[in-house]
């Protein structure tokens, strides 16, 4: 399976330490797939790595059954070590090109581009499998990142890979990104907040997808990595 095949449009449930302790962490990511999530991002920069192992292989196995990639924010050797499907690289994380080198051609490897199209531009020319765009909006887990415009969707979209928004996506804001551009929407307080129990996630998340199908339903031509 190709890398682009390998991705589809929907919603990209990333987690976060501090919104799912470790006893919710695989029931959580399990509500987000019957819900239909269609990406999975693990993010956790600051448990044991042992702990990060185990929690790691749990999701893999939780995101085969669904039939979803499972990715490991920056942290290549995690990925490589549980056979993820790829991995989520940032500006100062490791190279995309050292990513291609012990990950493989076939892996999804995805770049945060912050604001600025140069940054896609060169994620792009040396083989990212998407890009990421955002704080679009106000955000409880990146509140200093750098605020991107929704316009930048749709000019990314003449680099030809999927495009992904993060930052502050709301049910009530998110059709604005879709009709931006964006193919993915990256979502974590907005889908795991501290009180959500797996029900709420579950329903939340066929929200998302439910919003993100009906938009791609009614615009046909808005395909994965073709331009709007």
């Amino acid at each position: 399976m190709s890398v682009k095949a390998a991705l589809r449009p929907g919603l990209y449930a990333i987690t976060d330490s501090q919104l799912l302790p470790h006893d919710r962490l695989l029931p959580a990511i399990e509500a987000a797939l019957r819900g239909g999530a269609t990406l999975v991002q693990y993010r956790d920069k600051h448990s044991p790595e042992s702990l990060r192992l185990k929690q790691a292989q749990n999701l893999l196995s939780a995101c085969r059954n669904a039939g979803v990639p499972l990715l490991i924010n920056d942290d290549i050797e995690l990925a490589r070590r549980v056979g993820a499907d790829g991995v989520h690289l940032g500006q100062t994380d490791q190279s995309l090109a050292e990513g291609r080198r012990r990950l493989g051609q076939e892996a999804v490897i995805g770049i945060t581009c912050h604001g600025e199209l140069s940054l896609a531009e060169q994620a792009a020319a040396g083989g990212a499998s998407y890009l990421a765009f955002g704080r679009f909006f106000a955000s409880g887990t990146k509140p200093n990142a750098p605020q991107a415009d929704p316009a930048l969707l749709s000019q990314a979209r003449r680099l030809h890979l999927p495009v992904t928004a993060i930052g502050g996506i709301t049910l009530e804001n998110a059709p604005l990104l879709l009709k931006s551009g964006a193919d993915l929407l990256a979502v974590v307080g907005g889908l795991f907040s501290q009180q959500a129990c797996d029900a709420d996630i579950e329903h939340r998340a066929r929200q998302f997808a439910e919003l993100i199908d009906q938009y791609l339903q009614n615009h046909p031509t808005h395909s994965v990595g073709a331009e709007s």
